[in-house]
């Protein structure tokens, strides 16, 4: 005798990945009364909490003391000796990423209209997912599945025990040379987080130049602050293979001209990019439509299927924290509300959080040249700030790119002490489309960081 298969489970909204788009929605869709399915294969939290921003910062901030600290006599203050002991760094790491874990668990936990399956999922039909063996339905299927490292296919690559931002988090050791693959945001911070912790970092970048996304003049800036602290690059070179031996492991790069050398490191570090969590979803039998492996969706968040969305990283949107957030509240205000957000227009601030620290917003200034916009340009060195002089620290620059006819800022980019929580203010002005001129009117506390904004505004030409 047949089995008829079971019906499939009803929920009122499935999400998929409890990230930072993914664990708010859940929990506030509850609250309205929504019976929800949270799928989630590792942890609450996802990227940020548990190998993302959370432990990231917490070991900066250990790196950033022992640099003030080595630094002291230049400030007149002589710190006779100072040591790294990494496993008190990572288990105090570990503790942080645990609290913020927990607290999500047990607000989740709080709400009895959330149904958590801790498993992998995969759509067996329009808005129908299976999980753990079990069949589930929504109207409403939210995919929040973020991105995982990407693994380049360079020969002899597979057969290394290489390093991820996920497993590096848990090195007891410091590493004797740490070398990188990519110069962007994951490597450089890593780098500098190490090289502070006493290792010698090399960083390798097929481009021309460190953080590519940005303007070649903070870029430069950037990597003199960082070659002042000991870390080398090499820009415009390409690996071509990866070998290892019982004491090292051997990267054969080459440069533009042809040229091939050997960086031998005793750890190797992969940053170059990142790919989405979809492989296993199958989302082809719902109808998603993907674009190497991204989820397009619409300025509302919505998929080419209707009742299905993808908010965060795998949308293949800016891939931030604060953007998976805010992804979560344009979803769920449109879900409740006749007149809807969009991402239209939607001002994206960042930051890289090496030291000094690059706080973005809007275009650089090669993005308005490109678009042919009439733009004025305001730059000057934190040396020009007095605050950043009496810190004893001019390391880094502030930039603005100024529509030269609606007098609206287009973009800044602050690198230097508080560059991320700095640039903010510039955002918004940037959200009221008020004029750059605007500074003028203000009065800034003396001394701050943000004074030098007069000294910024005075550039403009």
């Amino acid at each position: 005798m047949t089995t008829a298969p079971s019906a499939p489970r009803d929920f009122d909204a499935i999400v998929i990945g409890a990230g930072q788009a993914g664990n708010p929605l859940a929990q506030q869709l509850a609250d309205k009364g929504w019976r929800v399915a949270l799928i989630e294969r590792e942890h609450l939290g996802g990227s940020c909490v548990n190998y993302g921003c959370t432990p990231t910062k917490t070991m900066i901030a250990s790196s950033q003391v022992v640099y003030e600290a080595r630094r002291g006599a230049t400030l007149g203050v002589n710190i006779p000796e100072v040591s790294v002991d990494l496993p008190q760094i990572v288990a105090r790491k570990n503790e942080i990423v645990g609290q913020w874990r927990s607290g999500l668990e047990a607000h989740t936990a709080s709400r009895p209209n959330i149904t958590v399956f801790h498993g992998s999922a995969r759509f067996s039909g329009p808005r129908q997912v299976t999980v753990l063996g079990e069949e589930l339905h929504a109207d409403k299927v939210f995919i929040n599945t973020g991105t995982s490292s990407l693994i380049p296919p360079i020969p002899g690559l597979a057969d290394v025990p290489f390093l991820t931002n996920r497993t590096i988090l848990d090195l007891s050791v410091v590493p004797e040379h740490l070398a990188i693959l990519g110069g962007s945001y994951i490597g450089l911070e890593f780098g500098q987080m190490f090289r502070r912790f006493g290792s010698r970092v090399t960083i390798i970048e097929s481009g021309d130049q460190i953080v590519g996304r940005e303007d070649e003049d903070v870029a430069a800036a950037l990597r003199a602050s960082l070659e002042a602290e000991g870390i080398v690059f090499l820009t415009g070179h390409d690996a071509q293979s990866v070998t290892t031996s019982a004491a090292s492991i051997r990267i054969a790069v080459r440069d533009r001209a042809g040229t091939t050398t050997t960086v031998e490191c005793s750890q190797l570090l992969v940053a170059v990019g990142r790919v989405p969590n979809t492989s296993d979803l199958d989302l082809a039998a719902t109808g998603v439509r993907t674009d190497r492996g991204f989820v397009p969706v619409n300025e509302y968040l919505e998929t080419n299927v209707k009742g299905v969305y993808a908010l965060g990283d795998v949308n293949g949107g800016p891939a931030f924290t604060h953007i998976s957030y805010n992804d979560f509240q344009i979803a769920f205000h449109n879900l409740f509300n006749d007149v809807k957000r969009s991402t239209a227009g939607r001002i994206v601030p960042y930051a890289l959080f090496t030291d000094p620290e690059l706080g973005r917003v809007g275009m650089t200034e090669r993005q308005a040249r490109v678009l042919g916009r009439p733009i004025l340009v305001g730059s000057i060195p934190m040396g020009r700030v007095a605050r950043a002089i009496e810190r004893g620290d001019t390391r880094g620059l502030m930039k603005v790119i100024v529509d030269a006819e609606t007098e609206q800022l287009l973009g800044a980019a602050i690198l230097g002490q508080g560059g991320g929580e700095l640039v903010q203010t510039l955002m918004a002005l940037m959200m009221t489309g008020a004029s750059w001129k605007t500074f003028y009117q203000a009065v800034f506390i003396h001394p701050t960081m943000t004074e030098g904004f007069f000294a910024l505004m005075d550039s403009v030409k």
